[in-house]
């Protein structure tokens, strides 16, 4: 990705290292898993999360820097992953996630020069996409090594943000292949802890330690190998947007009693729906309102056109056995349903959208034989639909950063930077309002204008 021009003083960047404990193996290598394959050529994913605090540079450098590098040591001692590399093989072979010691995690510490409103950022309305990269952090350039042949990926990245006498923003920046929005949430929650306590000790005590043995993700149909020479020829999830990104951002905020009404008229128009939750009427709703914004923008797509809504469902639980809890990795499944644009724009649309995605987790994700039978297929039957008019889910109310204290409180504002480049809605719990839900949307301008007038509109109805 292209970077935008930086309008941040850059104090100091370093690479933090996990500590050389004694007995410390020479390298931990994890082979990569099916579950792991298909993000191998995937964007960054990236996270800031805003917080308001009045600290001064003095107290920046002299007592936030220093407890940050030492708590973020003290995590990666069980996190060492995340200072590795992913070895991706140029010919032949699996990649692997391999750590070494002296591997690092690049993190930089910088500060705003009065060029960014930190209220403005942290608002819910349309906002410029572009002013949000000078605080994610840009991995390291991967680096291809002809002899034994293979690419050394980096997989993590930190950026700390200091708005003097205002506020702090952490940006996270990770290589999806390292691990999903479980693996990565637990650990920023981890480290969090750590800063706040001082000490890792507390890891143990809350029971987050990640669990890394691999031979719970069973593969006897040999899944990893088939979609890894698929990846090879499609390399789904390779592009990335430049800048300028010609995208806004805004939040949407659905409060307990508006997701009520959506399952009320759901219930009055479609009665006997086996699956009709929060999440159901949320993302079909968004998904209506997003093909009524095609039009109202001057989209010309035509009415037979081919409208997608995927998600990814962690199947830790839904395996057989099931994989713990704790399972530091990829280990999602897939599910994607499919109408017409002139359906979902229609009346009607968000009904059809609803029934849809109740029916796909009532046949396929609530049954465990169902959800991953299909494995084997994921590279060649959705990669052929990315780029088209396909919409995803970044994140699930189930990972709740808000709660995330690194010792200055809560955040005020969380902001999924990475939907700017695959057409998703983020989604997490509100930070305001019990049992809401907060939507990121990041879209071109005038599309983003009628998606608001729809989101609006159909509300009030």
């Amino acid at each position: 990705m292209a970077t935008t021009t930086r309008k941040v003083t850059v104090r100091e960047r370093c690479g933090i290292a996990p500590p050389a404990d004694a007995g410390e193996a020479v390298e931990q290598r994890l082979p990569i898993t099916y579950f792991d394959t298909i993000w191998l050529y995937f964007h960054p994913i990236q996270r800031l999360l805003f917080y308001q605090y009045p600290c001064s540079k003095t107290h920046f450098v002299e007592h936030l820097v220093p407890n940050l590098k030492k708590s973020l040591k003290q995590t990666l001692r069980h996190y060492r992953p995340l200072a590795g590399k992913l070895i991706r093989p140029v010919d032949s072979g699996m990649p692997e996630l391999r750590y070494s010691p002296g591997d690092s995690v690049s993190v930089t510490f910088a500060e705003t020069n009065g060029d960014f409103d930190f209220n403005h950022l942290t608002g819910n309305h349309v906002r410029d996409s572009d002013e949000f990269y000078s605080f994610a952090p840009d991995l390291p350039e991967p680096v291809t090594e002809p002899d034994p042949g293979f690419t050394v990926v980096p997989l993590f990245a930190i950026q700390v943000t200091l708005f003097p006498e205002v506020g702090i923003c952490m940006g996270f920046t990770n290589h999806h292949a390292v691990g999903d929005a479980s693996s990565i949430v637990g650990f920023i929650k981890s480290w969090s802890s750590v800063a706040k306590s001082g000490g890792d000790e507390i890891l143990a005590q809350k029971n987050s330690l990640p669990f890394y043995d691999r031979s719970v993700i069973k593969d006897p149909s040999g899944r990893a190998d088939i979609l890894w020479n698929q990846m090879r020829t499609f390399q789904i999830g390779s592009d990335h947007s430049n800048f300028p990104t010609n995208r806004f951002r805004a939040t949407f905020i659905l409060r307990k009693h508006e997701i009520q009404h959506l399952k009320n008229l759901v219930a009055e128009k479609k009665p006997g729906l086996s699956h009709l939750s929060s999440f159901t009427v949320t993302t079909s709703y968004v998904w209506s309102c997003l093909a009524k914004a095609s039009a109202e923008s001057g989209e010309e797509v035509d009415e037979t056109e081919p409208e997608y809504f995927g998600f990814a469902v962690d199947a830790r639980h839904r395996m057989d056995p099931p994989a713990p809890a704790a399972y530091f990795g990829n280990c999602l499944a897939f599910v994607v349903v499919e109408t017409t644009h002139g359906v979902l724009k229609g009346e009607d649309g968000f009904f059809t959208g609803v029934e849809l995605v109740s029916e796909i987790i009532s046949k396929k994700v609530n049954n465990k034989n169902e959800l991953l039978r299909d494995a084997h297929e994921w590279v060649v039957k959705y990669g052929p639909i990315v780029g088209k008019r396909l919409v995803g889910v970044a994140g699930s109310p189930k990972f709740d950063l808000y709660d995330t204290d690194f010792g200055w409180g809560n955040p005020n504002k969380y902001e999924s930077v990475s939907i700017d480049n695959d057409g998703s809605m983020s989604l997490c719990k509100s930070r305001e309002f019990e049992s809401g839900l907060e939507i990121g949307m990041s879209l071109p301008k005038k599309k983003m204008e009628a998606f608001v007038d729809a989101f609006r509109h159909g509300l009030k109805i």
